[in-house]
């Protein structure tokens, strides 16, 4: 059986190796990883790159990494909000629309799931801290674990043949308005941790981090769910 080619979107960051210190694209390994390991080879996409470059994969997924710019979703920029990437979020949310105008299954985790909602009409939580007790991220690099409760019936539910599963968590930021998608998965406070676009082919924003070392297991059902749809 052939391997899907997946799209991932890379993003500009400072970065050191060797004797540079320079701007570069990049995205953590583990996103590669866990696609390489469930079977999918991967096609890096860098900032100022043409959605046309669709035409060349199979699927799409974009990763996790710092706070959506609020001026997409008509609002002032939090205090303890990231810088804006304003060429990763034009990336993005260009690589999504047309995506979906395609018909091309999607993955969105973690930031992903919240270009996914704001690509649709959608606003975030800004900080998550001002509107729930529940710990979504503790620090730096340090992930923690909540439950979470999908609905029945759901793409999810019916990926992970539950509807009750502990999920990791590593935001301040959250999806407030899911825009015209299905929310199809919560955590025990209410925080959005699921949608679903269900008219057509597979595309799905999880809140969590299915990439994780820890969780490449437990996670293995939604991998393998979007790479048959991208067969």
């Amino acid at each position: 059986m052939s391997r899907p080619v997946i799209g991932l979107s890379t993003y500009f960051e400072p970065a050191e190796w060797g004797l540079w210190s320079i701007e570069a694209a990049l995205i953590p390994r583990w996103y590669l990883d866990v696609f390489d390991n469930a079977g999918a080879d991967v096609l890096l996409i860098p900032p100022m790159t043409s959605s046309d470059v669709l035409g060349r994969v199979d699927g799409l997924a974009i990763a996790g990494g710092a706070d959506v710019d609020s001026r997409l979703y008509g609002e002032h920029h939090h205090e303890t909000a990231d810088s804006p990437r304003e060429s990763r979020d034009a990336l993005e949310l260009a690589l999504y629309k047309q995506a979906r105008d395609r018909g091309m299954p999607f993955l969105g985790i973690c930031r992903g799931a919240q270009i996914m909602a704001i690509a649709h009409g959608g606003a975030l939580h800004q900080h998550l801290p001002e509107v729930t007790d529940l710990e979504h991220k503790r620090a730096p690099l340090v992930f923690v674990e909540h439950a979470a409760r999908f609905e029945p019936g759901s793409m999810i539910a019916d990926i992970y043949g539950t509807v009750d599963m502990t999920v990791n968590s590593f935001h301040h930021q959250a999806i407030k308005d899911a825009g015209d998608l299905r929310v199809t998965g919560r955590a025990p406070d209410e925080t959005v941790e699921v949608i679903e676009d269900d008219r057509g082919v597979m595309a799905i924003g999880v809140q969590w981090h299915p990439e994780h070392p820890d969780r490449r297991e437990l996670d293995r059902p939604l991998i393998d769910a979007f790479l048959r749809a991208c067969l």
